[in-house]
């Protein structure tokens, strides 16, 4: 992926010299063992939905009331190679979601994307480095440590550019669907259900993030021309990576389709797959689809 030298976010917000912060994970009034945490790791780790609600609901408590930031944050220096890489995906998903979304009479807002190490204040409650990246609608942000990028290529074996592109896509999707009003009524969903019915639910929620970032791929190509053999590899590999039963089989577990949250492997792929062959959001109708 030929990224330097285009145009960067300005809606970047570098908070990595906070010092983030230590200790227990308190939501809604308490606090939360590393068990506990190592459960929703694996319900709601890497790219999905905010893994602040799986512990809030893991630990008998509700949403967490938003956190008060203390001032606006810098942008990052001008110097830093990745948090560049970051801000350039990011202003394109900016450039070709505003396209999207005029082209069918609607206005796009987009993300923020805040920087952290360690741990950082959200509009959720507090966020850790530990969960991966993660959106949190009560603020419209993107979270993000970098170092994640290393976890991904390292340990998870999804090396390549692109593949670290498909995870700021795929959070942007989360935004895209809180922007469509989906996010939402999702959560109006999600009470009356029984948990394993809530997981599938959450699986078609993750899928259709999958999907808004095909599209974002198809649409970026085609006005930048920017992509190198392999990067749809790369991208489709680390969604292999991350599938639900690819997880649980690499951390010794039995694999439980009613536990999923994001889908299978071949469910990502397949996901992704179909937003990026021709860029359409009518595609990613992932509720309505009968077999994912």
């Amino acid at each position: 992926m030929r990224w330097e030298g285009n145009e960067q976010s300005d809606n970047v917000e570098d908070r990595r010299g906070d010092g983030g912060g230590g200790g227990g994970f308190p939501i809604g009034g308490r606090g939360i063992g590393i068990g506990t945490i190592a459960v929703a790791l694996i319900a709601g780790w890497v790219f999905g939905i905010n893994p602040l609600t799986v512990l809030g609901l893991l630990s008998g408590g509700g949403q967490s009331a938003p956190m008060t930031q203390q001032g606006p944050a810098p942008k990052p220096p001008a110097n830093d190679q990745q948090a560049a890489f970051a801000s350039t995906v990011l202003r394109n998903t900016e450039v070709v979601w505003t396209d999207i979304f005029q082209k069918n009479g609607k206005t796009y807002t987009p993300p923020k994307m805040v920087l952290f190490r360690g741990a950082t204040q959200t509009g959720c409650g507090t966020g850790q480095s530990a969960m991966g990246p993660f959106y949190c609608p009560a603020d419209q942000k993107v979270y993000i440590d970098l170092g994640f990028f290393d976890t991904l290529k390292n340990q998870l074996g999804a090396p390549g550019v692109f593949a670290q592109a498909y995870v700021i896509a795929h959070e942007v999707g989360h935004h895209v669907q809180d922007e469509l009003g989906i996010t939402a009524k999702v959560d109006q969903m999600r009470g009356k259900l029984s948990p394993a019915q809530a997981n599938a639910l959450s699986v078609r929620v993750e899928l259709q993030a999958d999907c808004f970032a095909g599209v974002w791929a198809q649409h970026s190509e085609q006005s930048k021309h920017w992509l190198d053999p392999g990067d749809i590899e790369s991208a489709m590999n680390a969604a292999q990576k991350i599938g639900d039963d690819t997880l649980e089989r690499s951390a010794g577990r039995a694999v439980v389709p009613d536990s999923f949250t994001h889908g299978t492997s071949a469910q990502r792929q397949h996901w992704f797959g179909a937003g990026y062959k021709n860029g359409s959001v009518q595609d990613c109708d992932t509720f309505s689809a009968r077999y994912l």
